[in-house]
């Protein structure tokens, strides 16, 4: 397999971080501005709002510029804008550089994979994909708690600065040894949005947005819980995030391993409603430390498990646009997150309380098992005409 896949690896873990890094330091980034945590909580909406916006859009509008040359633009202006970010003095500010970010953090991602399918022969292509994935859970992992432990020793800005200073050395990497790439024919926005006029996949791409949704009704507004619930120090939340991340990332192997034993269909089900107990429970663990750190096991296992039996999902059920749907599928996830932090945060500035978030959340779980349900009846249902005919 071609060595420069490693570099977009690279790439989109220094990237990566950018987004779900801000969860995990929103009271620093909130006191220092000025602002409330649920005001500073949609640094998280707007940005994966745009992201979900961005990618598709840009991608049309950028057709016909050659890909090394977009990937190096694209890279360049996500530097300057963590720099922005760096020297921002106000929350106005803030925003406009998250919003910049996200735009060609959406670009770089989808060039990354884009590009690392290019390097390779046919047969790793699979392989140099998940790579560039790795890089990006790898972020999730590694971005907050080092986000969290960066911010207490040097101030929430520096952790931008930092992101900057890797963006740079994955720049300089992928101009010297990155080649040329040509333009290939995109796929128009208005042929993408065409293939949601099909029941059973708008309704499964309803079930990532809303399972996000009530995912990040709490974890955009995770360390204002666990300081509130159990007034813990910077160590301690970002000990939390790390085991978040690790059972997170494992729930991909989870999801892959039930999709195995159960089947595509019973697997989506049961992780959806697991999800859904397992948020209602959360609230219950505030009377020990140790009961909310098992949860939190099952909890970023499930909020991952999905994505496997769901997307494996929609290329049984739209084999011909199963490119077009795993795009789409990302642009759901990046809704889900940007509505769920939303509201997250405007029940957490009415009650004043981050301790409940999660039993709201369970509202938009529960939509996404009905959401669920209704892709998969109507995909039996067509199963079922297509053998009668």
């Amino acid at each position: 397999m071609n060595w420069k896949v490693y570099i977009l690896a690279i790439t989109a873990f220094a990237v990566g971080l950018v987004e779900l890094i801000v969860g995990g330091i929103l009271p620093n980034i909130a006191k220092d501005l000025n602002v409330s945590i649920s005001t500073a909580g949609q640094l998280i909406t707007v940005f994966a709002f745009i992201y979900a916006l961005s990618a598709p859009l840009l991608l049309s509008l950028t057709a016909k510029i050659e890909r090394k040359r977009l990937f190096i633009i694209s890279l360049i202006i996500f530097t300057l804008s963590n720099l922005m970010m760096y020297v921002s003095p106000t929350f106005p500010i803030v925003m406009i550089a998250r919003i910049i970010s996200a735009m060609s953090t959406s670009l770089v991602i989808v060039l990354s994979l884009t590009i690392a399918a290019k390097l390779v022969e046919p047969r790793y292509r699979a392989k140099a994909l998940s790579y560039v994935f790795i890089g990006v859970s790898s972020a999730l992992v590694i971005g907050v708690p080092l986000g969290i432990f960066v911010t207490e020793s040097f101030g929430w800005r520096s952790v931008f600065l930092g992101i900057a200073v890797l963006s740079v050395l994955s720049l300089v990497l992928n101009i010297i040894f990155l080649e040329r790439m040509p333009v290939t024919e995109i796929i128009p926005l208005k042929t993408q949005l065409k293939s949601l006029a099909d029941v059973k996949i708008l309704s499964a791409q309803f079930t990532t947005l809303f399972m996000l949704a009530g995912h990040y009704m709490l974890y955009a507004y995770l360390t204002a819980f666990l300081v509130e619930a159990f007034d813990l120090s910077a160590s301690w939340i970002s000990a939390c995030y790390l085991l978040f991340g690790v059972s997170s990332v494992s729930g991909n192997a989870l999801g892959s391993w039930l999709n195995d034993k159960l089947g595509t269909k019973k697997t989506i089900l049961f992780v959806v409603a697991s999800f859904a107990i397992v948020l209602l429970i959360i609230p219950f663990t505030i009377i020990a430390l140790p009961l909310f750190l098992i949860i939190t096991v099952f909890w970023g296992a499930l909020s991952w498990a999905l994505t496997p039996p769901l997307q494996s999902y929609l290329i049984q059920i739209a084999p011909k646009t199963s490119d077009i749907q795993q795009s789409l599928n990302t642009a759901a996830l990046q809704i889900g997150i940007s509505i769920g932090s939303a509201v997250g945060g405007i029940v957490f500035a009415f009650t004043s309380s981050a301790i409940y978030l999660s039993t709201f959340g369970v509202i938009f779980v529960l939509a996404a098992l009905g959401c669920a349900a209704i892709s998969l009846r109507n995909s039996s249902a067509s199963q079922s005409t297509e053998q009668h005919t």
